[in-house]
């Protein structure tokens, strides 16, 4: 790998940026490319040796097989053209948005902390969201309306909706079922959840945005403790990351 290539996908990581860095086994040239518009880069990939310079563009079949690459975290061989490429995927830490900072919360981030997420706890009750509460975990104390714009909810984030007040959960989700994320939860009972979407049918959201978020939350395992329900919402959240779609 050359130093440039290289010290590109160093600062793609720390911009969490997914990038798929392809490289021709044939000539063993390489680009870079940029697989998913959320991440803020064009899709015309970044050249290395052997490619005219960075205006050369990525026929759309590259960048689709880059994309299922990254969605599904692999790298390997692909036949492309006729020509063999190696994918390397470089994917961002997968996130967990967590809203409202409540029992549940405190053992779904521990969990989740487990599992390599990077959690992020929304909740405008500072008396909740506490660093005492939830250590080594980032707090943003506020209302989701106004810290989910600028998470950049991607293709590699979760959102669960936890705090049992429509003030605080049914924002984020509003929010969250128009973005890339590739989960969206609430917790509540049937019942609560059928409110819920009345109210976000109300607010806009279509029969789509509706049906994306999962409620009640979780895999349906009998849970009844905090820890329990942590479990199965986790469990269900990997589901979904790891290509399972029938939840």
């Amino acid at each position: 790998m050359k130093v440039a290539v290289l010290e590109r996908i160093v600062a793609d990581r720390a911009a969490k940026r997914a990038v798929v860095l392809v490289t021709d086994l044939q000539s063993g040239d390489q680009r870079l490319l940029y697989p998913f518009a959320a991440d803020g880069e064009v899709a015309t990939g970044r050249p290395q040796s052997g490619v005219r310079d960075d205006s050369v563009l990525v026929d759309d079949q590259l960048l689709e097989l880059a994309r299922v690459a990254a969605r599904d975290d692999r790298s390997g061989m692909v036949e492309h053209g006729g020509r063999e490429r190696l994918f390397d995927v470089f994917n961002p830490p997968v996130r967990l948005v967590l809203v409202g900072a409540a029992h549940i919360a405190q053992a779904l981030a521990a969990l989740a902390a487990i599992n390599d997420f990077e959690v992020v706890v929304v909740d405008p009750r500072r008396a909740f969201a506490t660093a005492e509460r939830f250590p080594d975990v980032e707090l943003m104390c506020d209302w989701p309306q106004k810290v989910l714009p600028g998470l950049r909810i991607d293709h590699r984030t979760a959102v669960v909706a936890l705090s049992h007040d429509p003030k605080v959960d049914d924002p984020a989700l509003q929010h969250a079922v128009g973005s890339p994320a590739f989960y969206v939860g609430a917790l509540g009972g049937k019942r609560s959840h059928a409110a819920r979407l009345e109210r976000l049918s109300s607010g806009g959201c279509s029969g789509a945005d509706l049906a994306r978020v999962h409620g009640p939350v979780g895999l349906d395992i009998g849970a009844r403790t905090p820890a329990e329900i942590a479990t199965a919402i986790l469990a269900q959240v990997i589901e979904r990351l790891r290509g399972r779609r029938g939840s």
